[in-house]
């Protein structure tokens, strides 16, 4: 499965939203800011998000954006689905199936996919905001306090380069 870079900022979100979901509306700048990304590509993401019914917006001096749910009833599987399609790289699973019963010589590899596209589902269906969250190492985020200190400094604008797929090593013959 592949996210694309659109379906990471919206999950990145998505996560501080939950982090900070009692403490109301938070603004987007604020969001941009915590995850560094950028402003105006987020804009666009939240209001996706937002016509989807999974956030609300907030108008006012304290506006800004919320989740519409709380987060354990808000699955991974639906943010991805919203931005990315489906959620594994073979198709549908009504599509697989259809290839088992009519390619028989190929059925043993269509079974496969589907099992990997059903795995990666359950996973997904069963992942909720919430969960992310509780998985984090305790401390791993800067406190909110924090991070205002830290906006009054100057910020590198140089853009972040990392990669959007974890790095694999390649070995070929000799280079071992």
């Amino acid at each position: 499965m592949k996210i694309s870079q659109k379906g990471l900022y919206a999950l990145q979100a998505m996560m501080v939203l939950t982090r900070r979901y009692t403490q109301g509306a938070i603004r987007i700048r604020d969001i941009a800011y915590e995850e560094n990304l950028p402003e105006k590509f987020l804009e666009l993401i939240l209001l996706e998000l937002k016509n989807a019914r999974l956030v609300e917006s907030v108008r006012g001096a304290k506006g800004g954006y919320r989740l519409r749910r709380a987060p354990s009833e808000i699955r991974l599987s639906e943010i991805i689905r919203l931005i990315d399609g489906p959620l594994a790289p073979f198709g549908d699973a009504d599509q697989l199936r259809v290839l088992i019963s009519r390619d028989a010589d190929h059925s043993a590899l269509y079974r496969v996919f589907l099992e990997v596209r059903d795995a990666a589902a359950k996973i997904l269906e069963n992942t909720t905001l919430a969960d992310l969250i509780s998985r984090e190492p305790a401390g791993s985020r800067p406190n909110v306090s924090h991070r205002k200190k830290m906006r009054n400094r100057k910020i590198d604008k140089k853009k972040k380069t990392e990669p959007s797929v974890l790095p694999m090593v390649a070995r070929g013959v000799g280079n071992d």
